[in-house]
Parts: structure tokens; C-alpha cells; sequence
């Protein structure tokens, strides 16, 4: 299995190098790392940084979005198998290992369960401030109430797009779980109960699933009416977490994460 990690980046250099110290720290390599410079500044600094590590930088000249970008990425990959992440999440070590053998074993796409972690940056290192467990059962029906998928670190067959498709930008902020309702709909989906992949998002930050306004409210409703998934409220994040439904459907996970800073080879 020939393995692609698809990463789109804008302007967040330190972070990347973060994600990339990661990778140079796995027990199983990737055949290839696509970044995707989404008409940001220059990040052909990180191969030479990271020369053992085969990256391919796609750089966009304009600031196209997220959604077109990492389409872009999935264009340009040559491998078998996927695996996405955001430019400022990272993985623990035996991450992808672990994600190739459960791919290897049947499922035709497979997500990890994720810590949730606030970060303080201090001369470009992120500090860790809290760190939340974020891992539920695997459930098709309520998945189309809520989403527990986190992009970062899932790993699928290429094949896949063939048959659905690509990301759809028509959803904007909801690219994630659009896609994984029409994958789940189609193929084996395999939930792996390691927290193995560390999500950044904060609760006073602008992260977009952060954000609320009549824009990304539209998003929701393109999605829901795609879907059949009725009139869904749009929430905070961090409030819905705290919902009894969503209660529910927590999940024990294995912790292996040791807490500690990434400290890249740009500082």
C-alpha cells in the first residue's frame, strides 16, 4: 500500500513544521507528503528541513479555500491510500502504522479517535493548556445528526473518489462530514479507538467550526437538504458536547499521547 498524506496549508509555517516533525517520527513512512499551499507564503523551506521526508509542495497562486485546495491535493496524489490532516493537528507516534494495518484488515476507510488540545505558542513552540478526550462510538444514524469524524489522520483507498467523487466546496465548512456520509453510505468505515491523532482547536480561537453566522448557517442547510438530514440546529461546538444525545455516545479510547510539546526543526 502506497500511502499519500494530503495537507493543505495557508501561512502557518511553525504549525507545519509541527506536523511534519510528527511524520519524521513514525514507525511507518509515507510514500509520498503532498502540501498544498493554498496562495500562502513559501514553504519550500520544510524540504530541506525535512529532506529525508518525500514532499511535493503544490503551490496554488491564488487563495482558492480549503475545500479546492485539498482537491487539489487528491489530483495530485500518486498513492493507493489517503491520508488527510490539517496543517496545524500532528500525530503521535505509530500513527499511521496503526492506520495502514486496520485499512489492510477489510475497511476501506478508517478514522482514529483525537485529543482535542489548547496550545499557548511561546518563540513559535505551542504549549499545551488542556487537553480533551474526543471519542465516540461509531454510529451511521446519529452520525447524521452529528459528526464525530475528524479528517486528520483518517487514511482511505484513493479508488473511493472515483466512485463519489470529490470534496464538495458547496458545503464550505461541512466538506468533512458531507464526505463522510456519502463514504459511509457506499463502504466499510472502521472507527480505531486510539486517541493517536492531536486536533488543535480552541474554544476562544477563530477556528471556523468556532465561527457562527448566516454564511456558514446556508453551508449547514445545502448540506442537510443533500443529505435528507431535516433542520438542523447550528451550535457551538464545545455546547454540543455537552448534550445528553451526544453524552451518550461516548467511547472509552487508549491515550498515547505523553503530553509533551512538539519541538520542530525550524526553532
Amino acid at each position: 500500500m502506497r500511502i499519500s498524506i494530503v495537507i493543505v496549508t495557508y501561512n502557518r509555517l511553525y504549525a507545519l513544521a509541527d506536523l511534519l516533525e510528527s511524520i519524521s517520527g513514525q514507525t511507518r513512512m509515507p510514500e509520498e507528503i503532498i502540501i498544498v499551499n493554498d496562495g500562502g507564503e513559501s514553504v519550500d523551506s520544510l524540504k530541506e528541513f525535512y529532506h529525508e521526508l518525500p514532499i511535493k509542495v503544490v503551490d496554488l497562486r491564488e487563495n482558492c479555500g480549503h475545500v479546492h485546495a485539498r482537491n487539489a491535493g487528491i489530483e495530485a496524489a500518486s498513492g493507493d491510500a489517503i491520508m488527510l490532516s490539517d496543517d496545524d493537528d500532528y500525530f503521535t507516534p505509530g500513527h499511521i502504522e496503526r492506520m495502514a494495518g486496520e485499512l489492510s484488515d477489510g475497511a476501506q476507510f478508517v478514522y482514529s479517535d483525537v485529543e482535542i488540545v489548547t496550545f499557548e505558542e511561546e518563540n513559535h513552540v505551542r504549549l499545551p493548556v488542556s487537553r480533551r478526550l474526543f471519542a465516540y462510538t461509531y454510529d451511521p444514524d446519529e452520525m447524521r445528526r452529528f459528526s464525530t469524524y475528524v479528517p486528520s489522520g483518517s487514511l482511505y483507498l484513493k479508488s473511493i473518489h472515483s466512485e463519489i467523487g470529490y470534496f464538495d466546496p458547496e458545503v464550505h465548512n461541512y466538506w468533512d462530514w458531507d464526505f463522510f456520509l456519502r463514504v459511509s453510505e457506499a463502504f466499510s468505515v472502521k472507527r480505531v479507538p486510539v486517541a493517536s491523532v492531536i486536533y488543535a482547536f480552541s474554544a476562544g480561537g477563530s477556528h471556523q467550526s468556532f465561527s457562527l453566522n448566516k454564511k456558514r448557517q446556508s453551508f449547514l442547510e445545502v448540506l442537510c437538504e443533500k443529505h435528507g438530514l431535516g433542520k438542523l440546529p447550528q451550535k457551538n461546538f464545545f455546547v454540543l458536547l455537552e448534550e445528553p444525545e451526544l453524552k451518550k455516545r461516548e467511547a472509552e479510547s487508549r491515550i498515547v499521547w505523553d503530553g509533551r510539546p512538539i519541538r520542530s526543526r525550524l526553532v
